[in-house]
C-alpha cells in the first residue's frame, strides 16, 4: 500500500492577504484559486519544486474556527519547511522581515529554526542532514 499526506488545511482569516504572504514573503506558488461561490474558494499554496504536499487555505467560517487561527496546534511547531540551502532562505526571509522566534541551531537531523508565518503559527526551517551531506558531495 502507498498513501502520503497531500494537502494541509490551514485555516486563515483572509484569503488574500494569507496568499499574498505565502507567495511574497515565503516564495510559495499559488497552485490554485477558485471560486466556490458564497465567499468559499479553493486555495493552495505549495513551497517552489515541492511535489509532496501542500497547503489549503481555508477562511474561518464561525468564531470557533476563527479562534484557530494562528493556533491549530496549541503554540507547537506546526509545519515543516525543508530547504536545500538553510542559509540562503535564512537570511532572505530575514530581509522580508519574517519574525524567527528561535535562533539558527545545528542539531542532529539537520540546521534548524524556527519562524512565524503571519498568523503566529510556528514553522521550522530545516536544511536536513542528507540535503546537508548531498550538498558537500556536489
Amino acid at each position: 500500500m502507498k498513501q502520503s499526506i497531500a494537502r494541509i488545511a490551514l485555516v486563515v482569516d483572509d484569503y488574500d492577504k494569507a496568499i499574498e504572504f505565502y507567495t511574497n514573503k515565503l516564495d510559495f506558488l499559488l497552485v490554485e484559486d477558485t471560486d466556490l461561490g458564497d465567499g468559499k474558494r479553493w486555495v493552495v499554496v505549495a513551497p517552489q519544486g515541492s511535489k509532496e504536499c501542500s497547503l489549503v487555505l481555508s477562511k474561518a467560517d464561525d468564531e470557533k474556527q476563527l479562534a484557530s487561527v494562528g493556533n491549530q496546534t496549541g503554540g507547537r511547531v506546526f509545519l515543516f519547511l525543508y530547504t536545500d540551502d538553510f542559509w540562503r532562505d535564512y537570511y532572505k526571509m530575514m530581509e522580508r522581515k519574517i519574525k524567527f522566534v528561535r535562533s539558527p541551531e545545528k542539531m542532529p537531523y539537520g540546521m534548524v529554526a524556527v519562524f512565524e508565518d503571519l498568523y503566529g503559527n510556528l514553522w521550522d526551517l530545516l536544511e536536513p542532514v542528507e540535503m546537508q551531506q548531498q550538498q558537500q558531495q556536489q
